[in-house]
C-alpha cells in the first residue's frame, strides 16, 4: 500500500478530484481511507433511491471512505450542516469543495479495479483483479 495524502481546493469537484489523482498516479486501484473538510454543495443518493439529493450551504464532511479506480469512484460520506444535523449516503457528482477537503487516499499497486455492470445489482460493481 501507498499513501497519497491529498488536499482539495474551492470548486473541486470531490469524487471527479479522487479519480483523478488516481489516475494521475498511474495505479489501477485505491482505497480513501479517510476524508474531511467542507462543501458547498454535496449531492448525496440514499439506500434505495435512484437519484441524489443536492444538499446546499455550509456543510463539514465528517467521513468519507470507498474504493476508487480508473474508470470510477464508489464513496459514502456523511457530512453535517450548519445546525448540525447529519446527513450520508453515496458520494454523486457535483461534490463542491467550500473551502478544504484532506484525505488519504491509499495506493494498491498490485491490484487493479474495474466496474462492471451486474445483472443482480443494477449497478456497475467493482472487479478485484
Amino acid at each position: 500500500m501507498v499513501p497519497l495524502p491529498l488536499r482539495l481546493n474551492p470548486g473541486d469537484d470531490l469524487r471527479a478530484a479522487v479519480v483523478a489523482a488516481l489516475q494521475a498516479s498511474g495505479h489501477g486501484a485505491g482505497f480513501v481511507l479517510q476524508g474531511i473538510g467542507s462543501l458547498s454543495v454535496a449531492q448525496l443518493r440514499y439506500a434505495g433511491r435512484p437519484q441524489p439529493e443536492a444538499l446546499r450551504g455550509d456543510l463539514e464532511i465528517l467521513t468519507l471512505a470507498g474504493s476508487v479506480s480508473p474508470d470510477g469512484a464508489h464513496l459514502h460520506m456523511s457530512v453535517a450542516d450548519a445546525q448540525g444535523r447529519v446527513l450520508g449516503g453515496h458520494v454523486c457528482a457535483g461534490c463542491v469543495v467550500r473551502t478544504t477537503a484532506e484525505l488519504l487516499l491509499a495506493l494498491l499497486p498490485e491490484h487493479r479495479f474495474t466496474r462492471e455492470h451486474d445483472a443482480r445489482t443494477g449497478y456497475p460493481e467493482l472487479q478485484i483483479t
